[in-house]
């Protein structure tokens, strides 16, 4: 099995429809990429506004990706908005908070990142508004932090978007599928590589995976010291995403499937380094 099928497991928002779309080492490909940059800044971007707070898809995999990244030498910086505030560790990783409006030309020119990546973060549609997944307006909860990807990808900086539903930035290489095919309004916002997930954290545990073969060590973390950053993160006010409550549940699955799902990327990091 693959990482793209590990992490594409109990698809039920049209994911495995736009995998067809998709190159099929597109998680593996993403990741061989990343890890061949020059040891610089990095700068990720998560966090999504549902019911007043932000949910617990996104933050999980941001931090234990950078955390990866750390480990191989990038100096990963947290881009989010104050739905965040709390959720990382800025001592460990630096985090900044930002509105709508902020100056794009001022973070690139200060971070001079050597690639950015986004999990599970809202960027504008093609109808030019923020929407979550009930196609309701988050515009006004959500920093524009999609407009700076769109700066560095004109800039030649590389880009790479993690979502799971069609209104995350990264999901406009895709926009005219995801019109037809899934019948929703995309995101518009492109990146160099997209990947796709079941749920977008484990868009990032695949990433997290592949770095970690490609590092020779395994860089991933196990499910009780995952589950355990999601009830801290719950505790601060986080969300389930579908269920709209404070519980340490993500997208309305089962923590068992949570559990199945780490174990089946760490069986795989660990069988694929001895090899």
């Amino acid at each position: 099995m693959t990482i793209e099928d590990i992490i594409l497991q109990h698809s039920q928002r049209g994911m495995d429809v736009l995998k067809a779309h998709l190159a099929p080492d597109f998680c593996s490909a993403a990741a061989k990429k990343l890890f061949a940059l020059e040891r610089k800044n990095i700068l990720l971007t998560t966090g999504f506004y549902v019911a007043g707070y932000a949910e617990t898809d996104g933050p999980p995999g941001t931090f234990y990706f950078a955390m990866a990244l750390r480990k191989l030498g990038f100096s990963p910086v947290i881009l989010t908005d104050s739905f965040c505030e709390g959720f990382f560790d800025g001592d460990t990783i630096p985090v900044v908070y930002l509105e709508s409006g902020f100056d794009c030309e001022a973070i690139l020119e200060k971070y001079d990142p050597i690639a950015l990546v986004s999990i599970e973060r809202c960027g504008e549609n093609i109808q030019g508004d923020y929407a979550n997944m009930r196609g309701v307006s988050i515009a006004e909860h959500t920093a524009d932090i999609d407009k700076l990807f769109d700066l560095a990808l004109e800039k030649g900086i590389y880009t790479v978007g993690v979502g799971d539903g069609g209104n995350e930035i990264g999901m406009g290489n895709l926009k005219d599928v995801i019109a037809t095919e899934l019948s929703l309004v995309p995101c518009k916002t492109e990146v160099t590589d997209l990947v796709i997930a079941t749920i977008s954290n484990w868009g990032a545990y695949g990433l997290t995976a592949e770095l970690s073969l490609l590092s020779g060590e395994n860089l991933f973390a196990p499910y009780d010291e995952i589950y355990a950053y999601i009830e801290e993160i719950v505790d601060k006010g986080s969300v389930d995403g579908v269920k709209k409550e404070h519980i340490p549940t993500v997208d309305g699955y089962v923590p068992e499937v949570e559990k199945s799902l780490i174990e089946q990327v760490n069986d795989y990091i660990n069988t694929n380094l001895t090899k």
